[in-house]
């Protein structure tokens, strides 16, 4: 395939090379980790949540995530600092929509108390989850480039 390249809103800004794990539902962020917030699992984030198929047992720890936008709770932030703080959050969020104001708060927070910084890029638009496969290799880059390939 033929490199890509995507212009997102970066608002946790970095620099990363790595494998993807994408979807076309959003990403229930409280119902994606139910495991590590109520069943006690601290070693693996298998992805809690059956209305995701693409997502549905695939690991979570260390993702490198894309999909549409977030979707849940207003637990949906605390969700994402708590499993960070476990080890166990994503590397990356790569949005083709927005994300939710909740989710991005417990991003930002997570990222200046704790200094968890996932990386955090929006408004990629459609044609970026119509071109990235789970499997596929991106390059981010902290101006919000993200290249597909």
């Amino acid at each position: 395939m033929a490199k890509k390249t995507f212009k997102g809103r970066p608002l946790l800004p970095g620099n990363l090379e790595g494998e993807v794990l994408a979807s076309q539902s959003p990403f229930n962020t409280t119902g994606s980790y139910l495991e590590n917030l109520f069943g006690g699992n601290t070693e693996t984030a298998p992805c809690t949540d059956p209305n995701n198929k693409e997502f549905y047992k695939q690991e979570l720890g260390g993702a490198i995530i894309c999909t549409t936008t977030t979707v849940g709770s207003s637990l949906g932030g605390a969700t994402l600092m708590g499993v960070a703080s476990l080890g166990l959050g994503p590397k990356a969020m790569l949005f083709s929509q927005h994300i939710d104001s909740v989710s991005i708060a417990g991003l930002l927070m997570d990222d200046v108390w704790n200094g968890n910084r996932v990386i955090t890029i929006d408004l990629l638009g459609d044609e970026f989850l119509e071109t990235v496969k789970s499997g596929d290799t991106v390059s981010i880059k902290e101006d919000g480039t993200v290249e597909v390939g």
